[in-house]
């Protein structure tokens, strides 16, 4: 008899690729790219520390943001089931509590990792895991008022990794110059929170989850998402030109007059094509944090 109990022990188990696949490697890009572009505005040269970058785009991409996709995962279970079942969790694929088990043992991980490279970047992930779990966790849950939960994620997502990048390389609190940059990329987000809330409407509105597209509609929150995005770049473009970067400013209204024209095609359908701007028209934003980054590079 100890066999097959032994069999379906292991067969309980979530397989690896699954694990994999609910940590959603995806979505770990927008936070290892604002690491990146923290350390490019720290203005400190990569060579000597190239051990403390890849420690630090492990725990802004891997381990972070994997944490509150596993977290948020679980909690959106029941969520899931309608507006994408084939999940790991409510396909059964991660059974029982094992969603709960790995947001938990990677939120652990994601702590030692940032203990390891100082107390501001441990100071950081703390806060950074904190709204993760707040986000999706009751009784907080963030994430049912589309205002405090996009926020909280588009922070975290630009703001918090490129604040731990200037921080873990310049040993010290960055320039104000470089928390402004963070802070406006990271409001100008809040936009592509919102876009990436179409996808589950029908879900949200049945559970009572209060996205701005259930809030608002879609039609309206798809023009909150334009003009957030929008207004943070030009706030940025402001931002540089009072610095004497009026190069780099030029670029980035460049790229924001290519995401105008993008963002009035969007407008006009944005049921069929928030995922066609999601994959075209946000490359261009987040390329316009690398071009900010640089600019102030040269003044720390």
């Amino acid at each position: 008899m100890a066999r097959p109990a032994q069999h379906v022990f292991r067969d309980a188990r979530p397989a690896v690729p699954t694990v994999l696949e609910l940590l959603k490697p995806v979505t770990w890009f927008p936070p290892m790219w604002a690491f990146f572009c923290g350390v490019v505005s720290s203005g400190v040269p990569a060579a000597g520390h190239w051990l403390t970058i890849f420690a630090g785009v492990l725990l802004a991409g891997p381990l972070v943001c994997g944490t509150s996709q596993a977290v948020n995962d679980w909690y959106d279970r029941h969520v899931d089931a309608i507006n994408e079942p084939r999940r790991p969790i409510p396909s059964g694929r991660v059974p029982g509590h094992w969603g709960l088990y790995i947001a938990i043992a990677w939120t652990l991980v994601s702590l030692a990792v940032a203990a390891m490279l100082g107390p501001l970047v441990f100071g950081a992930a703390v806060f950074g895991l904190a709204l993760a779990w707040a986000y999706s966790a009751p009784p907080i849950r963030l994430k049912g008022n589309g205002w405090w939960g996009n926020a909280a994620v588009a922070l975290c997502y630009e703001g918090l990794p490129w604040f731990t990048a200037a921080a873990v390389m310049l040993g010290t609190l960055p320039d104000s110059r470089i928390l402004a940059l963070a802070l406006v990329y990271s409001a100008g987000a809040h936009g592509i929170m919102t876009l990436n809330d179409f996808k589950s409407v029908e879900g949200d509105r049945r559970m009572g989850v209060g996205s701005l597209p259930v809030r608002l509609g879609v039609s309206a929150a798809a023009w909150v998402a334009c003009a957030v995005m929008a207004v943070a770049q030009v706030v940025v473009i402001g931002l540089l030109l009072a610095w004497g970067a009026p190069m780099h400013a030029l670029a980035i209204g460049g790229l924001l007059l290519v995401q105008l024209a993008m963002m009035a095609r969007l407008l006009r359908r944005p049921s069929e094509l928030d995922y066609w701007y999601n994959a075209t028209g946000v490359p261009l934003y987040v390329a316009g944090m690398l071009v900010s980054a640089f600019a102030v590079r040269t003044m720390v």
